[in-house]
């Protein structure tokens, strides 16, 4: 259901040596504490970033997604775009096919959903 509105519209930007980033919004119907933030996993044109290399902002707090782990006292509101980003790399102008994929970890399931999302971005 959350799928297709992952990837917030026309966000994808080129930021010097801070890298590129993407707006993306929480695949769920309500907040939830960073910690349950298990993995954001994005790939471009087909090529999948490393882990190690994905930064999650909100608020203006930025994150490993290692450091999300033990996160408790920050959350990831409904409806929040967060900055997730891939510092120290940079996209060459024109479209690029971005897929983000989210999984949390939901306190009531035995297992953590992935929800993933593919989309068409451009790049200046």
């Amino acid at each position: 259901m959350y799928d297709k509105h992952i990837i917030y519209p026309d966000s994808l930007r080129n930021d010097g040596d801070a890298g590129w980033h993407v707006g993306v919004r929480l695949p769920y119907y309500r907040g939830q504490v960073l910690s349950a933030v298990e993995d954001i996993a994005l790939t471009v044109d087909g090529e999948k970033v490393p882990r190690d290399d994905v930064r999650f902002t909100v608020r203006g707090r930025t994150w490993t997604l290692d450091e999300l782990e033990t996160t408790y006292d920050e959350r990831w509101e409904f409806g929040e775009v967060a900055d997730v980003s891939v510092p120290g790399r940079s996209l060459a102008p024109g479209k690029h096919t971005v897929t983000a994929a989210v999984q949390l970890r939901i306190s009531y399931l035995p297992w953590s959903p992935v929800t993933s999302c593919t989309t068409e971005l451009e790049v200046d």
